[in-house]
């Protein structure tokens, strides 16, 4: 496997003295699709904006490309990561173009001017994401589920080699959600990227992730490949970490749906 572009040692996150995640000793290698899963409050974005710089680790060390993501510089950072958020950013008076066109401003330079190469890369990020036709559309003008699509080409246009997304397809129809999820799997198998996303679509991480991070909000953290943990739920169903993701609430994993449903009485 090639270097690892995220290293994660004895790295604990989490808010004051409330510890969410702990003692995490993980590598992302390029080519590796990675999928968060986790009930509302177990860390999930906790982590992820962690290993962005936005947050410190209450413990450890997270590199980017060997960059530190907290003391490493903005800038460089910017250059090896990208990251997409639910947020909703105050953008209105820009056009569709201009938003994605600044995925390209930590390569440009402090006055930002798009050189040939930075349009056609801001082009490409678009069609990538099936949003040609919206180019000079105002951003304001947009449904969450299109904007959110434009929030996808601008990580692409920042042309990094990691990408981290916090549920990308939180406000997309099922259609989007498995084409989002095609792409960024095809993102990091055919150029080498290493993409970690949080997700509540389960059936489709596990169809098209390389690995799976199960967060159960006790401070434990399981890094599984789809098969293992499909085997391990196969084998035994109560005693796996499928089955013990949502213990004590009233829902069973599927294993023929690939999702988790209500627990028959």
């Amino acid at each position: 496997m090639d270097e690892a572009l995220i290293k994660m040692r004895g790295v604990s996150v989490g808010y004051g003295d409330k510890c969410l995640v702990a003692e995490v000793n993980l590598d992302v290698s390029g080519g590796e699709m990675v999928s968060m899963l986790g009930a509302n409050g177990a860390g999930k974005s906790t982590l992820l904006r962690t290993i962005c710089g936005e947050l410190v680790p209450l413990r450890g060390m997270i590199t980017v490309g060997g960059i530190d993501t907290y003391s490493g510089g903005r800038t460089k950072l910017a250059r090896a990561l990208s990251m997409v958020t639910t947020d909703r950013v105050d953008q209105e008076g820009l056009s569709v173009r201009d938003v994605v066109a600044m995925g390209r401003y930590p390569h440009t330079g402090f006055f930002g001017r798009l050189d040939v190469d930075d349009i056609r890369i801001v082009e490409e990020a678009l069609s990538a994401v099936g949003m040609t036709g919206y180019i000079e559309r105002g951003i304001g003008s947009l449904s969450d589920g299109e904007r959110q699509k434009v929030m996808v080409a601008r990580a692409l246009a920042q042309d990094t080699p990691v990408m981290v997304l916090d549920e990308p397809a939180a406000f997309l129809d099922v259609a989007s959600r498995v084409e989002l999820n095609a792409l960024l799997a095809s993102l990091a198998r055919e150029r080498g990227k290493a993409v970690v996303m949080s997700s509540h679509d389960v059936a489709q991480s596990l169809e098209q992730s390389t690995r799976i991070w199960l967060l159960t909000g006790d401070g434990t953290m399981t890094d599984s490949t789809p098969a293992e943990l499909l085997d391990a739920y196969a084998s035994d169903q109560n005693d796996s970490p499928l089955g013990r993701l949502f213990a004590g609430r009233n829902v069973v994993f599927d294993i023929a749906r690939l999702d988790y449903v209500i627990r028959k009485k």
